[in-house]
């Protein structure tokens, strides 16, 4: 097929999803042929790991990895919307040849609007190719909507309908690519994603079930340090780590999707944050760290996350979701939930007990409990505190001292730098029992 059919052959998906016509024979529709930006080789991955420290967790590689960008349709937040998404797909190749499970996964809050995971540098992407193309599993990572190549005008933060649909339809754009990328696929499919990608993960995971059971073959799912739990974290009085992005992220964007969360910005947000806000995340230019350095939101030494929330929000307007089930950030928190769905396949929670940003005191355990309470037997939850600890804890133990430098480092790097690998290591666990 030339590039010229292909790229008609989606812009006609696109209309038919805009006119209202059945979006399931077009969801996943290839817009961009799939391009291959380049092949890391064992050896490159295998000097990657070393150099990091990664491979004691992620083991030498078997296989090169073809890592491939992708771009196709899926619908937006909103009833009747289409758009796109973009994202990799990361192929084993080499000496790799034989039919290879597909490993759908979700990605971690991100704050650069043009970052796309098609890109080999990438940090994200490059745990993922070691951890799991380099062993022999396809993968398929999306972009999310507004982010990369999407032409979606927002982000749909932690809105569990539209990260389901973005995460599925990256699995049928990875099978429409396999062909022209050389991949082998095996029918076999696995959901797994980490922090607000354990969310997306999981509500794919629920969705793909629930919705498409015969059109795929769930095997498993690992979803990991995930905010499951949203109604019970808005509850919380004392604010987690980070607090001062990710929550006026959510309410934005759960403000942009139902329209009801608040009626006037400033009943949200306090001067001079409520100016502009609500096209602040995620950022064309800024990071984390600059968005606080350039004092666009709070933050930076000192500052508590306590501080940092009451700088930004308006105190009534968090009191009234705290206190009242009715209250319309409450509401929209509530539909984000994933607690009360039975899995068919097999699930496993990941999570470290000192997560400052999401503890799984407020997430994973309660999620475990809700599983437990239906006689699940197919579920498991893992706590990878111990290694953490034991790995990039002073003395192998967690600081105690909160005014100590050890101490902001050690929990300023615990859920972005320390615990993932060791949640990937835990998903791949699973994932080869299954494979």
């Amino acid at each position: 097929m030339t590039p010229l059919r292909l790229t008609s052959v989606a812009a006609a998906a696109l209309l038919l999803v805009a006119c209202g016509g059945s979006d399931d024979p077009v969801r996943g529709a290839l817009i961009d042929p799939p391009a291959t930006v380049t092949t890391l080789t064992a050896a490159q991955i295998d000097a990657g790991t070393a150099g990091s420290g990664l491979q004691a967790i992620t083991g030498k590689a078997k296989c090169d990895v073809k890592v491939v960008a992708l771009n196709y349709v899926t619908p937006g937040a909103k009833s009747g919307e289409s758009s796109n998404a973009s994202g990799v797909m990361l192929v084993p190749a080499g000496s790799c040849t034989s039919a290879a499970a597909l490993v759908a996964y979700a990605k971690g809050t991100d704050m650069q609007k043009p970052r796309t995971l098609a890109n080999p540098q990438d940090g994200e992407t490059f745990l993922l190719a070691a951890m799991y193309a380099a062993q022999g599993y396809a993968v398929v990572a999306t972009d999310y909507l507004g982010y990369a190549k999407s032409n979606y005008s927002f982000h749909p933060y932690l809105h569990a309908d539209s990260e389901a649909t973005t995460v599925i339809d990256s699995v049928r754009a990875a099978r429409n690519a396999a062909g022209a990328v050389g991949a082998n696929l095996s029918g076999k499919v696995m959901f797994t994603g980490y922090s607000q990608g354990g969310h997306a993960s999981m509500a794919a995971h629920r969705a793909a079930e629930r919705d498409y059971g015969t059109e795929f073959n769930v095997v498993a799912g690992a979803h990991l340090a995930g905010p499951y739990n949203m109604s019970g974290s808005l509850r919380l009085t004392e604010a987690i780590a980070g607090y001062q992005f990710f929550v006026p992220f959510l309410v934005t964007a759960w403000q942009k999707v139902y329209g009801d969360v608040y009626t006037d910005v400033n009943q949200a947000f306090k001067a001079p944050y409520a100016s502009y806000i609500e096209t602040l995340l995620p950022s064309p230019t800024l990071t984390y760290t600059t968005l606080v350095t350039t004092g666009r939101l709070p933050g930076g030494p000192g500052v508590t996350p306590n501080q940092a929330r009451d700088a930004v929000f308006q105190p009534a307007f968090l009191q009234g979701a705290q206190t009242s089930a009715t209250h319309p950030l409450a509401v929209a928190a509530k539909k984000q939930d994933l607690l009360g769905w039975s899995p068919k396949s097999r699930l496993m929670l990941c999570g470290g007990a000192g997560d400052p940003t999401v503890p799984p005191a407020v997430h994973q355990i309660p999620m475990k409990a809700d599983f437990d309470s239906r006689g699940l037997t197919n579920v498991t939850s893992v706590d990878v505190d111990p290694l953490v600890q034991a790995t990039f804890g002073p003395g192998g133990k967690a600081p105690t001292d909160p005014t100590s430098a050890e101490f902001a480092t050690y929990y300023g790097n615990y859920h972005g730098t320390y615990e993932p690998p060791f949640c990937h290591a835990q998903a791949r666990g699973l994932f080869d029992l299954v494979k």
